[in-house]
Parts: C-alpha cells; structure tokens; sequence
C-alpha cells in the first residue's frame, strides 16, 4: 500500500468493514477509497479480486457503502430503514452474479464474473449487507462511541457490549483523551 493513502480499517465483517472505508464522518472525514486503484486494494484484501475498477464503479461502490451505513444505523438504533439505502442495497445485490465456491483447503470463496467482477464483488458485500442487518446473524449493530466517528459495526462479543468500532483507534483515542483530562483536573486541583 502507498503511504500517500490512509491504512484500511478491517473488520471480520464484510458489509460493516466496507462502511469502514470512509471514517471520522462526523469530524474531518477520512477516504480510504479515494481513487479507483484503492477500491480494488481493499476489494482484494477480502478476498474478492478484481482487475480494475472505474470512476463509474468507485462512485457506485461508494454509493453502497453510504446505503449500507444509512440502513446500518438506522437498523442499530432501531429506526425505520430508509428506503433509499434498502433499494441500492438491494439492487446491488440482485446485480451480482459471484458463486461461492468451495477451496480444496475447505474455505469459501468468491467466483466472481469475468464481464462483471466489480459488479459482482458489491453484489457480495450487498448481500452480507442483507444478512446482518435482517439480523440473520449472531451478534448486533451498533453506533462506535466515539462523538466523531459514529460508524456502523457489528458486535460479536460475548456480552454484545462493545462501545468502539475498533478498540485501536477509536477506543484508544477516547481512553486517551479521558486521562489526559483527568490529568489536567487533578493538575489544577493540587494548584
């Protein structure tokens, strides 16, 4: 990966991680699929390769993210899902055409189309998109804690009590900045 490129953040889910490729929404956002080629960086890191991807495939790609991160919210605080996210997510998903496929090694993978790999890798993403958020899964949506990043995941732990989309980033910085103003009270205090 360029370093002139933000690290992605990966998760163990598909559809929530794919929200993750835009982070910090409600602070100084962060693109981590600014240009096509990236798209494919982070495409191929979950398995669904593809040769390249177009302007036009990128803003269609982001345009499912944007419908999976409205949906997702929405379904974790308990709202109704809007309508438009439900109709992208799910006419990416009817537009993909990828197989699974079983590996001599015992895993799935993805066959995607030769004519169609990009279309079928969203119809991927779409279709986990479905699964979680129709709550077909173990676990449950929520919102990160953090005031500025407010993203979408999908908690698995034992207790599904999980505050931080990723206890590495958003997580540290928050425990972070509540010791340094704890530090900064008992500084003033002892003045």
């Amino acid at each position: 990966m360029c370093a002139a490129f933000p690290d992605f953040r990966l998760g163990s889910v598909l559809a929530t991680s794919f929200t993750g490729t835009l982070s910090e929404r409600h602070g100084d956002p962060v693109e981590r699929i600014p240009a096509p080629h990236r798209l494919v960086d982070w495409l191929a890191v979950y398995g669904l390769v593809v040769d390249s991807c177009t302007p036009a495939q990128l803003a269609l790609a982001r345009e499912l993210r944007e419908s999976i991160h409205a949906a997702a919210t929405a379904a974790a605080l308990r709202d109704a899902l809007p309508a438009s996210a439900v109709q992208v997510i799910n006419d990416r998903s009817a537009r993909g055409r990828a197989r699974p496929v079983l590996t001599s090694e015992g895993e799935r993978r993805w066959r995607l189309s030769p004519a169609s790999r990009v279309a079928d890798a969203l119809g991927v993403i779409a279709a986990d998109a479905i699964s979680v958020i129709a709550g077909e899964r173990d676990g449950r949506l929520a919102l990160c804690a953090s005031p500025t990043c407010r993203a979408a995941f999908f908690d698995t732990s034992r207790s599904r009590t999980r505050r931080w989309c990723d206890m590495n980033t958003c997580g540290n910085r928050q425990k972070k900045a509540r010791f340094q103003a704890s530090r900064r009270q008992h500084a003033s205090s002892t003045e």
